[in-house]
């Protein structure tokens, strides 16, 4: 990575930030203020970390000498078992406890089931709605939001409530223009984009080009599905192209 320069030498700067070649030729604005604020935030988690694993360590010193944890915890609830005997018969604990666990299960699975339905919705929305509003689709694609969606939508997940984007290897996505952080919508689509192998079938043409042949030249690869069809067949299309991807 190098900076870029003028003519004249002098470095050149976009919205005041100066602006650094990478090895890819990939341009990326260099927001220096905004590193620095995390070179500080990733010091201060390191500290929260070292102080957590140190305070892990008093509490575990609590236990030396409990070599099987499993075999003190059954032996406490032996004695928790013993004590209830006073009370009722140890089979009538059995029975107890096995009511509370049906009752306690189903609250679980209802609980699990209302969870996973607002986790469907919120990435609906969440990822749903990135795709729809996503400047790169309307700006620089050639097909329609829900078709790149059908295409991408799998590399996107909701972490923390933040959309989280993961490359070809599982890789999170970081963001060139801010080391050290994650890489936002577009620039993370921007970048599947770019290492898509079809790329050329999705991008709107620039016209540098002409006659519709792939960037660089040479004997444009052979489509597969009708991407000239209806809406369904053009989908049909896009999920051919990326079913080996």
């Amino acid at each position: 990575m190098k900076l870029k320069l003028d003519d004249n030498g002098n470095a050149v700067l976009q919205d005041g930030k100066p602006v650094y070649v990478h090895d890819d030729g990939k341009e990326v604005a260099f927001d220096a203020p905004a590193t620095v604020a995390t070179i500080t935030r990733l010091n201060a988690e390191a500290k929260t970390h070292r102080e957590g694993k140190e305070a892990a360590e008093k509490l575990l010193k609590g236990f030396d000498g409990i070599e099987d944890p499993a075999a003190a915890r059954k032996a406490l609830e032996t004695l928790a078992n013993l004590d209830a005997k006073k009370l009722v018969d140890a089979g009538e604990i059995e029975k107890v406890k096995s009511e509370i666990s049906k009752a306690f299960q189903s609250q679980l699975d209802e609980a699990n089931g209302k969870a996973q339905t607002l986790e469907q919705q919120l990435y609906g929305e969440k990822i749903g709605g990135s795709f729809a509003r996503s400047k790169v689709i309307a700006e620089k694609l050639a097909v329609p939001a829900d078709m790149v969606q059908a295409t991408f939508g799998s590399r996107f997940k909701i972490e923390e409530g933040k959309v989280v984007a993961y490359d070809a290897n599982g890789n999170k996505i970081f963001s060139r223009a801010r080391p050290g952080e994650l890489a936002d919508f577009d620039e993370a689509l921007e970048t599947l984009v770019d290492s898509y192998p079809h790329k050329d079938h999705i991008l709107k043409s620039s016209g540098a080009n002409g006659g519709g042949a792939p960037n660089g030249g040479g004997k444009p690869t052979v489509p597969k599905g009708n991407l000239g069809g209806s809406r369904e067949e053009r989908l049909a299309a896009i999920k051919a192209q990326t079913a080996n991807a």
